[in-house]
Order: C-alpha cells, then structure tokens, then sequence
C-alpha cells in the first residue's frame, strides 16, 4: 500500500466509464485515473499551515474579547479563488499513502460498496466502511499538527472528502470556494483544526467521565517533560486569563462610571460659577439663582457618589493588579521555557474517542452513520451546509433574536463569551452542548458546542446545540438549586405542574426552537407559561418586543407586566 495503490481501483473505474453503472446518477460516474504524483500545485507551494490557518492575523481565537458585542459582519461567505485540492487527480492516493493497514481495509472495502448490487451485501460493506474509516482517521489525526501533511489527508478529517469523485461538480464547485482559513477570529472550528489546536496544547482535552492519568515525570525524557510543564502552565494561563479579563472588566465600567459622574460634577460647578451681571451695579454681579441653589443637594449626592466609587474601584484596583502578576508571572515562566513545538498525541489520541462520540451523538442512533462525504447522501444547499462562515450567519441570527445567548453574569456583570464551535462532517441533523465551560475557569472560558456539516436544516441543527448550552449553563448557575431557581427552576415547576414525562432538556430545546422561529415572528406556539418563562429569562430585544405588541394581546400584555416590574423593583 506504501508503494503501490491497489490496482482493483483502476478496473472499478474502467467498468464505470464503459458505462456497466447502473444509471447516470450513480457514484462512481466520471471517476478520475490515479496518477503517480508529479508537482505540487500552487496550493501547496504555501506551508499548509499558512493556506488552513493563516488569514486572521495576530488575534488568536483562544483569547475572549470581552468588548465584543456581537459578530463581525462577513464581506463573502465564499472564496472568489477556488482552491485546487479536489482536482488533484492524485487526491485520493495522497490520502491513503503512508497510512498501512487501515488504509488498506478502507479501499477494499469501499470498492466493494461501490460495486455491489445487492442491497443486502452493500448494507454490511456500508457498515463495515464506518468501522475501517475510525479506524484510519485514529491514525491521522496525530498528523494535523504538522506543516508537512498533505492537504487531502486535512480535507479528509474536515469534510469526509475520501474519493473526490463522490461529488457532483457543482458540489465540487462549491467545496472548492470554502475559505481553508479562519479570516473570522472567531472560535468555529473545523475537526482538523480542532485536533491541530488540542496536540499544540493551545486548547485542553474536551471533558469526559474518565479520570485522567497523572504524568510521571521520572520516567520521562526531558522533551516529554518539557511538553508536560508546558501543558500544565499553558492551563495555568488559562485561568489566570479569565480572572484578569473579569477584573479588567470591571475595573473599567468603574473608571466609566467615575468618569461621568465626574463629567456631571463638572457641569453643575458651572452651572453653580455663573453668575449674571445685576444691571445698573456693573462690574458687580447677582447672587445665586433658586435653580443654582438646588444644586447643593445635588452636588453633595455626587460627591457622595464619587467616594463610594472610589472605594470600589480602588478594591477593583487591587484586584486587577494582583491578577496582573500573577498571569504575568505566568507568562515570563512559558516565556523562560522558550517555544517548544509541541505535537502531543497521547492529547489527541484522548480527543480522537471524543470527537468520534460526538459525531455518533449529532446523528443519533437511527441516523445514517456512512462517514464519507457522498453525493448519495449530501443533500444540503450551499447555505443550508455547515461550513465556518455558514455557521456564524446562524448565529448572528441567533443572537440577533436572543441577544443574551452568549452571556455569563458575574458580579452582576454579563459577560459575552462565544462558545468552541466543533464542525463535525456528518449527516447527522442535532447539534448539541459538550461542555459549558472549562471547569478550571468558570468565568470567562469558552464552552464547546458540535454543530453537524450536512444536516438537513442547518438552523435547527444550531439552535438545538445553543438551546443545550443555554440549558447547561443556566443549570450550572443555579448548581443545586436548579430544580427551583433562575431559567432551569421556572421550566422545571411548569413540567411538574403538566406531569411531563421524559428528557426535561429535550423539551426545553423543542421550546426554545419554537421560541425563535415561530414566537419571534409573532406565530404563537408555545403554552402561555412557557412563553411567560422565556420573556422573562430571554428576552427578546426591545425593538422587537415593541413589533410584537403591536400584532397581538398576548405580546402587549407582557409588555405591560415587563413596566410594572421596571416599576416596582428595578427589573
């Protein structure tokens, strides 16, 4: 296999392109011949890293931009310069080179479903393709990290694209237009990415039940070492990270709110300091105004104000300082290590189990598991795929209905925090919430959500992955008293009160997809309870509360509730 691809793949070809396939549908259609690989083409004259991660400048995905408050709109969901990768009439020996047995098993098998008839047989070749793929991808992935793997084997990790000749040309077309780099510098990642960032080290393991090996450090070489201490400092960062982002945050809404109510101290002073000239008396001038001598009061209440504010922002100060040097303590200890090129694959081997349950997760057990990216199973629109910048116009959509989706309170400051967006390549039609947040740092850290690539409504698919970490995170807020507390409480009481039985969260993210296609639109769908619920725990924004007041009762009476509660207790 190391050599030579196995020539079976030639005569499979030849019996295609003499017209024995079936119809003029079917998969192996316009299959190209393999060729020994000559040059590379332009595309990888680049470094790969460079053409796959480049584009997004020195702003690295990793740090939360607490100033953010939404998505950066996007310029062009497509390249105008489609890549050659998939006309590589090499591609598909390219990815299988150097792979051994698993790659051998992935071909045989393949052929054979390619070429069989009978629906019995082509079901267990179908399966078996599921089992032989794990198999080859557990292999390559350790590889992601590296600046010299070929861009077919990163394709294939990020798309499924095995046998280019599976597409449709205009599919082709398309996959070909995708941008390879992250211009967004938002944290959407796709699968190889993903695994590139957890063998750096600049992302830690996804979260799992199992309990984590501790590292023996006698027994190690002092590369091996190194790359442990690194790891342990570069999660050490990470959580200082988020204590110095939380404090510089609010250290800085105090200095703004120093700074006007110092701004409005300055404009009653002088208001208080003019005083008209008293005609016929010149140069002498009149004594205070009654409106300058209500002003007292006033200014007192600001001088007041200011002291207490700089009590707070004195402690807010110190607190800022003190996580200043302890994160760059930190920084001057991974500094005095010096980069060290990390490729850790007991990480990703570890992530790799993961990965391959979240991808069994977002199709489900019925779902269709077939691995590979195949005309025969693709039907999703351009728009409807799950591609990075596809994906971030749902979610601005998203947030545009529900502005405080991202949001974690802290000290009564919401904090707008972009969960990791894994994009798997699978049919699978439900998205989903691995984890809130990193459980070392509660307060600014990124959770993680899946998004399938090829569902059949890729709006759905991330609204379910939102909603589940919208539930999570209120639920992890509310700790152990979120049967009775906040969001999860409220929903909890209403499911008791109507004696539902079953998966509470299930019923919660069928609400919220109502929540934000039908009730966002003024279409009532949800029972009266449940949209009191959500009125109040996500709201929508004020403008469109004020259009759906207009178009029913309903709305207008919760409009009014919302001023009675401003009213009464500041809501």
């Amino acid at each position: 296999m190391n050599e030579e691809l196995d020539p079976e793949i030639a005569a499979l070809i030849a019996n295609s392109e003499d017209g024995k396939a079936d119809n003029s549908d079917n998969i192996l259609d316009n299959v190209e011949e393999f060729e020994v690989p000559t040059k590379r083409k332009s595309l990888f004259s680049k470094s790969v890293d460079e053409v796959v991660h480049g584009g997004s400048g020195n702003r690295s995905i990793h740090e939360v931009d607490l100033s953010k408050t939404t998505f950066d709109p996007l310029d062009k969901l497509v390249s105008d310069q489609p890549s050659e990768v998939f006309a590589d009439k090499t591609y598909y020996k390219t990815v299988l080179t150097g792979e051994n047995q698993s790659a051998q098993r992935v071909h045989q098998v393949l052929s054979k479903y390619l070429t069989c008839k009978d629906p019995k047989d082509r079901a267990v070749f179908r399966q078996q393709i599921v089992t032989a793929y794990w198999e080859l991808i557990r292999g390559m992935v350790g590889k992601m990290s590296s600046s010299a793997t070929p861009m077919p084997k990163r394709m294939l990790i990020r798309f499924g694209v095995l046998l280019p000749s599976l597409f449709k040309e205009e599919q082709k077309a398309y996959f070909s237009k995708i941008f390879l780099e992250n211009r967004t510098g938002e944290p959407i990642l796709y699968t190889d990415e993903w695994f590139k960032e957890i063998a750096t080290g600049k992302m830690t393991n996804s979260a799992t039940d199992e309990k984590k090996q501790s590292h023996k450090t006698a027994n190690m070489s002092a590369d091996e070492a190194a790359m442990v201490e690194q790891s342990r400092l570069m999660q050490l960062q990470s959580k200082n990270s988020g204590k110095l982002q939380s404090a510089e945050n609010l250290l800085n809404i105090k200095e703004n709110e120093r700074q006007m109510l110092e701004n409005d101290l300055r404009d009653k002073l002088e208001n208080l300091m003019e005083h008209q000239p008293v005609l016929g008396m010149e140069p002498h001038r009149a004594a205070l105004t009654e409106f300058q001598r209500k002003l007292f009061p006033e200014l007192t209440d600001l001088i007041h104000r200011i002291s207490k504010n700089d009590k707070e922002l004195s402690k807010c100060l110190a607190e800022y300082q003190e996580a200043k040097g302890t994160y760059d303590n930190v920084q001057s200890k991974i500094s005095d290590q010096g980069p060290i090129q990390t490729n850790d694959t007991e990480a990703v081997k570890i992530e790799f189990e993961t990965v391959r349950q979240m991808a069994k997760m977002t199709v489900g057990r019925r779902g269709n598991q077939f691995p590979i990216f195949t005309r025969e199973f693709y039907h999703c629109t351009e728009r409807g795929t799950g591609s990075r910048e596809n994906v971030i116009e749902v979610l601005r959509w998203i947030e545009s209905i529900d502005p405080g989706v991202f949001h974690r309170i802290h000290k009564n400051i919401p904090n707008r925090i972009v969960p990791y967006v894994l994009l798997v390549p699978t049919y699978g039609d439900r998205g989903f919430c691995w984890e809130p947040f990193d459980r070392y740092n509660r307060v600014t850290s990124r959770g993680r959500i899946v998004v399938p690539m090829y569902p059949k409504d890729l709006k759905i698919a991330v609204l379910t992955a939102v909603a589940d970490l919208r539930w999570q995170v209120a639920k992890e807020k509310a700790s152990y008293y979120w049967m009775e507390e906040g969001l999860t409480g409220q929903y909890y009481q209403h499911a008791e009160q109507l004696k539902l039985k079953g998966d509470l969260k299930e019923f919660f993210i069928e609400d919220y997809i109502l929540w934000m296609t039908k009730e966002s639109e003024g279409v009532q769908r949800l029972d009266k309870d449940v949209r009191g619920i959500f009125w109040r725990n996500m709201p929508f924004p004020k403008e469109r509360k004020e259009e759906l007041r207009k178009r029913s009762l309903v709305y207008d009476e919760l409009c009014k509730k919302d001023a009675n509660r401003e009213m009464s207790d500041g809501y």
